[in-house]
């Protein structure tokens, strides 16, 4: 018998793990583009939904703050004045800002 395979015989739950880790790698290489966008798409979805939600749909904050909750951690600041609303989570941070009646939310670009 050759001793990979009495490897496998001996230990089957650590074989198991084995597999699946090597699995598991496989898996963040080929979605390392859309695990590397995660980040900013979810600070960017808490700030125009929030904002959306707020001054378009004009919604109380309460409501609109519930509504955008999610699982990530994340902080929302929302800045009345200038309709104006900053979202962070996972290290990235995301602005939106009221446009007008005619075009709603928009994300602004990140400043360098």
């Amino acid at each position: 018998m050759s001793n990979r395979r009495a490897f496998i015989l001996r230990r089957p739950f650590t074989s198991l793990l084995l597999l699946l880790l090597v699995a598991l790698a496989v898996l963040i290489f080929q979605y390392r583009v859309a695990l590397q966008a995660f980040p900013t798409i979810t600070s960017a979805y808490t700030a125009k939904e929030y904002c959306s939600c707020r001054y378009v749909v004009n919604n109380p904050e309460e409501y609109c703050r519930a509504y955008v909750k999610q699982y990530v951690p994340s902080t929302l600041i929302d800045e009345p004045q200038q309709k104006r609303v900053i979202a962070s989570g996972l290290g990235r941070v995301s602005i939106a800002a009221w446009q007008g009646p005619l075009e709603g939310c928009r994300l602004l670009p990140e400043s360098p």
